[in-house]
């Protein structure tokens, strides 16, 4: 049986929590947040979209004292519009909130501000000007990512970092044209580009830029090419068998293994003895010629038969 979020042990490990979050990309938010916080820059952090929690367990581990940290997403709650809803009913059927919860739980003492419903709330429970980080992983239809990527512009402090994912992806074309959107039209500035995310930032992205490329050059497990277009530098990247940051078990790391469901013993088949073959009867000929000629001459006559 395959597990559910229902039936799944909890996670003893990040990795063991569902999820798409690539070991490059734990590596930037890595980088980036540890950068942010050894310039002292202060600011909550936020995540829409957070499937199962494996980014937001993630992010929760660089929250500080007197930080605060929302989450938004749907939970399989209501849809604002028929496409959307859509969306949820494909893709993520099988998130809960309960499910999201105890895997956070399973790692932090504490659970972040968790809003229940579309993105669009978040402009109304975030304060603007109050985040750090803004990671923007929830509905890929454009009208929504454009609506998050504004919602991040107005949220972020100066020098803040805004994190697209999926902006590539062939299954989520409403999210690639509304990154570059932001990048061509409103402002937005990309600062790097990994497999599957888009970094950025509205302020200045090359003091930024040149210490990323700094510390990737020192690095043989990752990929690194620079590009001009529209007048921007994109620093793209690529892992190289990358190892995944060191991150902390969670609490459950030493609880016994679970138990393997027990196979019913099968009953041992043996081969059937073959048929065995029905006595032919004697026709009435050889019958009487056994009776009546000498022992020798039958027995010489069933010789020669068997030969």
């Amino acid at each position: 049986m395959v597990a559910t979020a229902e039936t799944a042990p909890p996670p003893r490990r990040l990795d063991d929590v569902p999820g798409w979050f690539p070991v490059l990309d734990q590596t930037l938010f890595n980088w980036f947040l540890d950068r942010q916080e050894s310039a002292g820059m202060r600011g909550d952090l936020l995540e829409v979209g957070v499937y199962m929690g494996k980014s937001a367990i993630f992010l929760g581990r660089h929250l500080r004292d007197g930080e605060g940290f929302t989450v938004c997403d749907l939970f399989g709650g209501d849809a604002p519009d028929d496409a959307n809803r859509a969306e949820s009913t494909k893709s993520y059927s099988a998130l809960t909130r309960q499910a999201f919860e105890e895997n956070y739980l399973s790692f932090h003492d504490a659970l972040p501000r968790v809003l229940q419903g579309p993105s669009s709330m978040v402009p109304d429970e975030v304060p603007p000007r109050s985040c750090r980080f803004v990671h923007i992983d929830g509905s890929h239809l454009y009208e929504h990512v454009h609506g998050d990527i504004g919602a991040a512009h107005d949220l972020l402090l100066p020098g803040g970092i805004v994190v697209l994912d999926d902006f590539r992806s062939e299954h989520t074309p409403g999210v690639s044209v509304a990154a570059w959107e932001a990048v061509l039209n409103r402002g937005l500035r990309p600062i790097c580009l990994s497999t599957q995310k888009l970094y950025g930032t509205w302020g200045d992205p090359e003091p930024v830029q040149e210490e990323l490329l700094a510390m990737v050059e020192g690095r043989e497990d990752c990929h690194l090419s620079v590009q001009q277009a529209a007048g921007h530098r994109i620093v793209r990247l690529k892992s190289k068998g990358m190892q995944a940051p060191p991150f902390p078990p969670s609490r459950h790391a030493d609880a016994p293994e679970p138990a393997a469901a027990a196979i019913p013993a099968q009953p041992i088949r043996r081969p059937a003895d073959p048929p065995k073959r029905a006595a032919v009867p004697r026709s009435r000929t050889r019958k009487l010629a056994a009776d009546l000629l000498p022992p020798v001459v039958t027995r010489a006559i069933r010789k020669a038969r068997n030969r």
